[in-house]
Formats: C-alpha cells, sequence, structure tokens
C-alpha cells in the first residue's frame, strides 16, 4: 500500500504543490525561490529516503518568511496523510547526527499529538539572504501540522550553515526510523489503540 500524500495550497501570500512518498529513494525536485531552503529539503530527501516534490511561488519581495512556514505548513500535511493509520509502524525515532564541529539530536514521536522543543542558538542572524529564525518557524509548522511531537537540540557547534544542515538531517533520520514498518509490530504502536490524539 503506497504511502504518499500531495498537497495544493494557495493563500494570498504563497501557492504550493507539495508531495511525498515515505517509501522512496530520496529524489526529489525542490523549487521554493530560496536557495538555502531548497539545499535544506534537498538533505531532508536524501537522508529521510522520501522521494519529495515541491514547488514553491511566495512573495519573495517581502522576505523569505511566508515560503518557508507554508512549505513547513503542507509538508506536515502530506506526512500525517502519508503515514495512515499508523499500524505497524516504528512510531518514535531519533538521531544525534555530527556535521563538522556540531552536533544536533532530533526526536520524534508520531503520536498524533503536537509539542515542539527547541534547543538551538544560531551564531549569526543570516546564512546568505536566509534568516536563521526561519529554521525554527519551518520546524513549528511542520511538527503541529504532522501532530507529532519533534526535539530538537542543539549541544555545539559554531557554524550556522552546518547546524542547519544537521538540524534538517537528523530530522531527516529520525523520521526516516520513525515511520519505518516494523515487522513485529501488531497493529498501532499504542497502548490506547490510537495515535490520533
Amino acid at each position: 500500500m503506497a504511502r504518499t500524500a500531495s498537497i495544493t495550497r494557495n493563500t494570498a501570500e504563497t501557492q504550493i504543490e507539495l508531495s511525498i512518498d515515505l517509501d522512496g529513494s530520496g529524489q526529489n525536485e525542490i523549487s521554493t525561490g530560496v536557495g538555502f531552503f531548497d539545499h535544506m529539503l534537498t538533505l531532508f530527501a536524501r537522508h529521510g529516503l522520501f522521494d519529495l516534490k515541491v514547488k514553491a511561488v511566495g512573495d519573495l519581495h517581502v522576505d523569505h518568511h511566508h515560503t518557508v512556514e507554508d512549505v513547513g505548513i503542507c509538508l506536515g500535511r502530506c506526512l500525517n496523510q502519508a503515514v495512515g493509520d499508523k499500524k505497524g509502524i516504528t512510531r518514535y525515532g531519533h538521531m544525534t547526527l555530527p556535521m563538522e564541529e556540531t552536533l544536533v539530536t532530533s526526536a520524534v514521536d508520531l503520536s498524533g499529538r503536537m509539542a515542539f522543543v527547541y534547543r538551538v542558538e544560531f551564531p549569526t542572524e543570516k546564512i546568505g539572504q536566509f534568516d536563521t529564525q526561519l529554521v525554527q518557524e519551518f520546524w513549528t509548522a511542520v511538527s503541529s501540522n504532522a501532530l507529532m511531537n519533534l526535539h530538537l537540540l542543539l549541544h555545539h557547534g559554531t557554524n550556522s550553515h552546518h547546524i542547519s544542515e544537521a538540524i534538517f538531517k537528523s530530522t531527516a533520520r529520525a523520521l526516516r526510523m520513525a515511520v519505518a514498518v516494523d515487522p513485529r509490530q501488531q497493529g498501532v504502536p499504542s497502548s490506547k489503540g490510537t495515535l490520533h490524539g
């Protein structure tokens, strides 16, 4: 059974088409108009082994905020839809990932309830033209729309590019673990019998 989802979302600020296949090979077609963000989404697809297509047209003449946040909304909704009834999945995932001098932990629970904990400080306000505050905005949008727990912890790091890259890679790998099918898991991995809040 295919674990895929797609969404089209049009607002006065952005027009977004996004699709994901949880059981892909990391193939991706990313175009948001924000070069650094495209790079991060490409890393997310490759390290999660998710087939991901993103086409976003946003009000970049204002800034990058609406585009980044709205792509996060769409990705979160597609993750929640693609994982389906969650029968047989691992549910939890985690990764502590080194990126040069940087070390980041991402931990995920596909619980059906949103919680987001962000313990990251960037040493600079910008990575090129990209506002580092948008990393937090993106993952807030993803976690709230995917209805998952997401904890992001920066242990140490001095390079903003490396920190962002480690966050996207580690979260991709944590999600890859969480959505994986466990052949020993019968039904939904919850004593309540449901993972929908």
